[in-house]
């Protein structure tokens, strides 16, 4: 296989985790916005609209670039339980943004051009949005959590 090809091969690859987490945030905030406090609720819609927008974007890139979009799964297990407290879905709020940083620093790493700015913007507005829901932050969102994870999104349930 050619350096070109292989190169486009893992830029869709990558499209398709990014998809593929968008998928799992849309979902992870219809629980964030189920359970949150009414005084974020306004922030958690903002989120999930962004994510919707950004997944709609993705499905339009990876099938510009040859692929089928990833389909969302019916459902996705979640990091943790999330029962009722406001606090544990702010938590779960934080926690889908870092793994969105996550997908959008591998897909910083597999693109170039416009492609990989849009993901390198995607990947600050997640981190943005991480640091407004937990109040910490790291120095390279995206990058440092990513050790060990394939796909950085809530696994689909059955």
């Amino acid at each position: 296989m050619s350096e070109s090809r292989e190169a486009k091969d893992r830029e869709l690859r990558a499209l398709q985790a990014a998809l593929a987490a968008e998928h799992a945030a849309v979902y992870g905030y219809g629980v964030v916005g189920g359970r949150i406090g009414k005084d974020r609720r306004t922030e958690a819609r903002t989120a999930y609209d962004a994510h919707r927008a950004r997944r709609d974007a993705l499905v339009r890139a990876v099938k510009d670039a040859g692929g089928a979009p990833v389909a969302a799964a019916a459902g996705y297990a979640l990091p943790f339980p999330v029962p009722d407290a406001a606090a544990a879905a702010v938590r779960l709020a934080a926690e889908l943004e870092d793994r969105v940083a996550g997908v959008y620093a591998d897909l910083v790493r597999a693109s170039g051009g416009e492609q990989r700015r849009g993901a390198a913007e995607a990947m600050r507005e997640a981190a943005v949005r991480s640091v407004r829901w937990s109040g910490e932050s790291v120095a390279f969102p995206g990058l440092a959590e990513r050790g060990g994870t394939a796909s950085g999104s809530p696994a689909p349930t059955a």
